[in-house]
């Protein structure tokens, strides 16, 4: 008979738990948060104030590219973080060398796809079309380039997986301290310049997140050396050094990652076609402050994903429970805090030009917390069961969010997008995760006793 003291160990979390990664990270965040959003507050007002409220509904709407393309990562990302969080030794380990060099291998495609795509959309001036009436004159070409510069950096994002993977999630939020001020440099030298750059603005946010992957792609090679450099030279040898079986984690990554930006991203689009300037710019400056504290709550959830997977390598049962209710306590306290002092910000950033109504800091309260509820359970679920999963309801979850958003706008304005999110994600990714670990941890908690007992 097994003996029970071994199979209570079994299961028992390792001292300190996920969490303590999850403070770690969410620490720096919070410095990275208040360094971010002091210099990104500041570098609103300058273009508000020097560009005008047109240049900065274009800035708003152009930035979330990167947010509306995820799915450029092709579900690579549950391939290379599992590869690594997995490996009893990341830095010798061949099948993690064979990971990234197929993460590079596909990302590159990826890439070069989105270069080709941004000069084809931008010759036949198609960006008016597809963006709305966001676009200021000659917001075609900034389409053009902002698409450019990010396909351009895709292959490059291998490194923030490495480090997530590595446990190094607190390194990798740490190096977003970059963006802002680079970004406040940029802006504010076209100020003191009189640069009318002011259609070209969004391109500033791409230049300076392209730093970031490159200094996180630096740092994950050194902390995985010499695993990175050798991967990369022999990502051209196709015959003689294949790639690993990644289909069966990239398949169900890439189609959350396809189907998440249609369901939470497109907000600003939908304002741009049916809403008001008015209505855009209210979401852009909320979506900015509320931004923050859900980029705390996404980098401290993706911390909890290599402790999960090194569990599963282990044989070992964390649930995802406690920091379920850590995570929506916490995002519930700061988002009401945040929409509290609201009126002072935006009366800083704005001046009289944008007030945001009592509804949208209503539903952005409510969408954090969703947000913040499905984070600890959906790093959980990264294995190929849990991400096959959830599929059918994020696939559920597209048309129901976009009708929702549409239908909402007229009754509601700026606030009716992000209500549609807010509903959408609690009936199909908060309800169902939780009934799916719900039994998946009691199935694994009778497996083996189950054993026990056939023994």
């Amino acid at each position: 008979m097994t003996d029970t003291k071994t199979s209570t160990e079994t299961t028992r979390p390792r001292a300190g738990g996920p969490m303590g990664a999850v403070g770690s990270t969410a620490a720096v965040k919070v410095f990275v948060m208040a360094l971010s959003g002091i210099l990104g507050i500041i570098t609103s007002r300058l273009i508000l104030q020097n560009f005008g409220t047109g240049a900065y509904v274009q800035y708003g709407l152009l930035s979330t590219f990167p947010t509306l393309l995820p799915f450029a990562d092709l579900g690579m990302a549950a391939v290379v973080i599992n590869a690594v969080a997995g490996s009893s030794s990341p830095r010798t380990d061949d099948r993690v060398k064979r990971t990234i060099v197929t993460a590079f291998r596909i990302l590159i495609v990826s890439g070069g796809i989105m270069v080709v795509a941004s000069i084809v959309i931008t010759v036949l001036g198609l960006w008016p079309a597809l963006l709305g009436k966001g676009l200021l004159p000659g917001g075609n070409i900034a389409a053009g380039l902002c698409l450019f510069v990010y396909g351009v950096v895709v292959p490059m994002t291998v490194g923030q997986r490495i480090l997530v993977g590595l446990k190094k999630t607190n390194v990798q939020v740490a190096s977003q301290a970059v963006v802002a001020p680079t970004m406040l440099l940029v802006i504010g030298t076209f100020v003191m310049l009189n640069v009318p750059a002011g259609t070209y603005l969004a391109v500033v946010s791409y230049v300076a997140n392209s730093l970031l992957s490159v200094i996180c792609l630096a740092i994950g090679a050194r902390a995985l050396s010499p695993q990175v450099g050798q991967a990369i030279r022999l990502v051209p040898r196709i015959r003689s050094y294949p790639g690993v079986k990644a289909i069966h984690l990239a398949w169900p990554m890439l189609i959350q990652t396809v189907a998440m930006p249609l369901t939470l991203q497109t907000d600003r689009l939908l304002l741009s076609h049916a809403g008001t300037q008015d209505d855009l710019a209210q979401y852009n400056l909320a979506a900015q402050l509320f931004g923050l504290v859900l980029q705390t709550i996404a980098a401290s959830g993706i911390a909890l994903w290599p402790h999960y997977a090194k569990a599963r390598s282990q044989g070992r049962i964390e649930s995802p429970t406690k920091p379920t209710i850590w995570f929506t306590l916490g995002a519930v306290l700061v988002g009401t805090a945040l929409a509290l002092v609201s009126p002072f910000l935006v009366h800083f950033i704005a001046g009289d030009r944008i007030q945001l109504s009592a509804w949208l800091l209503v539903w952005f309260v409510v969408f954090v917390a969703m947000q913040a509820a499905k984070y600890p359970v959906g790093m959980y679920m990264t294995d190929k069961a849990g991400l096959t999963f959830q599929v059918i309801p994020i696939l559920i979850m597209v048309p129901l969010n976009l009708g929702l958003s549409w239908f909402l706008i007229a009754p509601f304005g700026a606030a009716g997008p992000i209500m549609g999110s807010a509903i959408s994600v609690l009936i199909c990714q908060v309800v169902p995760d939780l009934w799916y670990v719900s039994r998946d941890l009691k199935r694994r908690a009778a497996a083996p006793a189950s054993a026990s007992d056939a023994e």
